[in-house]
């Protein structure tokens, strides 16, 4: 499992004691690398709450915005809109992937290259109301990049 686990995702930084739990592990985090002009690009992964949480917003300084989106047959048309959040249910991981619940980059202040690292914060909200921040360093990977290579 600790295989699995990516360097990035075990370094994920939440604000809470050092002492504490994390409440929401990431694994596998990545984002699609974009051509120049490219204004948007979508960030992807898996997370896992310990107790019942929900993601609530995301940001990053590589973007104007960042917002939590989903893709969903509308007919027989698969459409994109933002969503105000993804519920987390304890321990079950909750895929944030294409064609489905993911992050999007907006507004781009730059092209994102393969190879670089793109800070991404995660905001997520316990069941008590209480936000933590989430703190990663994001891999940039190719256009042509899907979650099944990896294996």
């Amino acid at each position: 499992m600790l295989k699995r686990l990516s360097m990035l995702a075990a370094a994920t930084l939440l604000s809470t004691p050092a002492f504490a739990q994390p409440q929401v592990s990431v694994t596998d985090p990545w984002i699609r690398a974009t051509v120049p002009a490219q204004k948007a690009t979508g960030a992807f992964m898996q997370l896992k709450a310990a107790k019942p949480a929900r993601l609530v917003a995301a940001s990053s300084p590589a973007a104007g915005r960042v917002e939590i989106h989903q893709m969903e047959m509308q007919g027989q048309t698969m459409r994109m809109h933002a969503v105000d959040g993804i519920d987390l249910p304890a321990g079950q991981a909750v895929n944030l992937a294409s064609g489905g619940y993911h992050i999007m980059l907006l507004d781009l202040k730059r092209q994102m290259k393969e190879g670089e690292q793109v800070p991404l914060t995660l905001t997520v909200q316990g069941a008590d109301g209480k936000r933590e921040s989430v703190n990663l360093d994001v891999p940039v990977k190719p256009l042509t990049w899907s979650a099944q290579q990896k294996h």
